[in-house]
């Protein structure tokens, strides 16, 4: 999911370029309080299934992994290091909006307590690297497939 925010207003759209703005409403809410007058961040949508009373509800939550533009700065081709500036940006922002936690250890120290922990998977980004789309020479993604193994292979 791509968080757009700029003097038109917030926007959130899929990969394929779909408007869900509109069905998570708590986020693009959250976006649109950040302190800062435009932005551009990559994330991932999750749910969570939430019990209030008997009926089941969800909340959704962008965990946001990447900034791309802030204040009109295009941030793609700067350093990881310098996109890293998400975190303090969405530090006060509200519960819809979250940063995923960096951590600079080795890869296969986060993975296997990944494994332990019952995630999904890591993401591992090179320092120094340039924003990608897509997969990269600069990140790899290791999951589900991979966890399976750690699970069973104790």
């Amino acid at each position: 999911m791509l968080a757009r925010r700029d003097g038109a207003g917030v926007r959130l759209l899929t990969r394929r370029g779909i408007d869900w703005t509109a069905r998570y409403a708590s986020i693009a809410t959250a976006v649109a309080t950040l302190a800062c007058r435009s932005c551009l961040i990559d994330g991932e949508v999750v749910i969570y299934p939430l019990r209030y009373g008997r009926q089941p509800q969800s909340e959704a939550v962008l965990f946001a992994f990447d900034l791309l533009e802030l204040g009109g700065k295009d941030l793609r081709r700067a350093p990881l290091e310098e996109r890293m500036a998400l975190t303090k940006l969405i530090r006060k922002s509200s519960w819809a909006v979250q940063s995923n936690e960096h951590i600079t250890e080795r890869g296969d120290i986060v993975f296997r307590h990944a494994c332990k922990l019952g995630y999904e998977g890591i993401v591992s980004k090179r320092l120094g690297s340039p924003y990608v789309s897509d997969r990269s020479r600069h990140w790899v993604k290791s999951g589900l497939g991979a966890l399976k193994l750690c699970w069973t292979s104790g």
